[in-house]
């Protein structure tokens, strides 16, 4: 009487994994989806080394996939405290951001703008509480950049609600222009995957957000 030897009878029912757990859920499913195959193919016409061969590549992808979604994560989060403590050594720094607060401290205003392109002519006003223009800066001629400037507020009794306003030309066409303003850091905090920092007049801003550095 001769004896059949299942050679899958092993590997029939669930088992757990004998690496220490490093197989994934997925692959755990791919090797038990390629079994029943196996178990339940045609004797006549089994599945070729290729077929099989190709099963296991995808196997060994999807693991792949999965350990370097692991890697990548674990690597954000680094990255992410790294940002961490660089904002927070920023605490009680200047920065530079997007707006058009005039920032006067010691009776001097501060504030800049980036220019699209090169200007022959850029004049800043200098508006109050109210928007009314209580002064105007003639900057002259700039190149396409980051440009910054200062305005006498030493007779000026409460500039804290001053603005400022960039008009630039190039002959009769406008330059577009970016306005630019000093603001200094109070706090940080991080939000999902982004650092954000909240600076005493602008509100929170993302770590993207910071021109510069002052």
């Amino acid at each position: 009487m001769s004896t059949t030897v299942d050679p899958y009878a092993a590997i029939n029912t669930p088992t757990e994994s004998k690496n220490s757990g490093s197989t994934s859920a997925s692959a755990d499913r791919f090797l038990k989806l390629l079994v029943a195959q196996m178990q339940n193919q045609d004797p006549l016409n089994p599945m070729d080394n290729a077929q099989v061969t190709s099963q296991m590549a995808q196997i060994n992808t999807v693991t792949g996939i999965e350990k370097l979604n692991e890697t990548v994560g674990t690597l954000n989060t680094q990255f992410l405290q790294m940002q961490a403590m660089q904002g927070a050594s920023l605490v009680g720094r200047d920065v530079t951001v997007e707006g058009k607060r005039l920032d006067v401290r010691e009776g001097v205003g501060v504030g800049g703008m980036d220019l699209s392109g090169t200007a022959d002519s850029v004049k800043v006003d200098i508006l109050d509480g109210s928007g009314r223009v209580v002064d105007t800066l003639d900057l002259g001629a700039a190149k396409a950049g980051p440009h910054s400037f200062t305005w006498d507020a030493s007779k000026v009794a409460d500039p804290s609600n001053y603005t400022f306003r960039v008009t630039a030309k190039l002959g009769a066409a406008s330059v577009t222009s970016t306005s630019l303003m000093r603001d200094t850091v109070a706090a940080v905090s991080t939000s999902g995957n982004a650092l954000k920092l909240e600076l005493a007049h602008a509100g929170t801003v993302d770590y993207s957000a910071i021109k510069a550095y002052n």
